[in-house]
């Protein structure tokens, strides 16, 4: 059973950084692209960030020049810097992974559970 778990989320002022972890356990063969996603309530869950298993990134306009992605893959870890935070990137922030769990089966989706990142003065 493969877990996605993040962790690093909280309150931070106009301005400031948050760093956001998620490590992902379990039986895996091999994980591919990573992402970070968010919802804010009473919208649509959306790309924040994502990596491909070679280091290449994807940024949407409302975050680019402000987050940026990495990944370690030894550690099977995704990161999230955020910086310049605005009250707009509230949100729960949703780790994804595309992980294949053994060589005869083809990748699937898993999720975390969300982490909450509030940007309040």
């Amino acid at each position: 059973q493969v877990q996605l778990v993040e962790s690093g989320g909280g309150l931070v002022q106009p301005g400031g950084s948050l760093r956001l972890s998620c490590a992902a356990s379990g039986r895996i063969f091999n994980i591919y692209d990573m992402g970070w996603f968010r919802q804010a309530p009473g919208k649509q869950r959306e790309l924040v960030a994502s990596i491909t298993s070679d280091g290449s990134t994807n940024y949407p306009d409302l975050v680019k020049g402000r987050f940026t992605i990495s990944r370690d893959n030894a550690k099977n870890t995704v990161y999230l810097q955020m910086n310049s935070l605005k009250p707009e990137d509230t949100a729960v922030y949703y780790c994804h992974a595309q992980i294949r769990v053994t060589i005869v089966r083809g990748s699937s989706d898993y999720w975390g559970q969300g982490t909450q990142v509030t940007v309040s003065p």
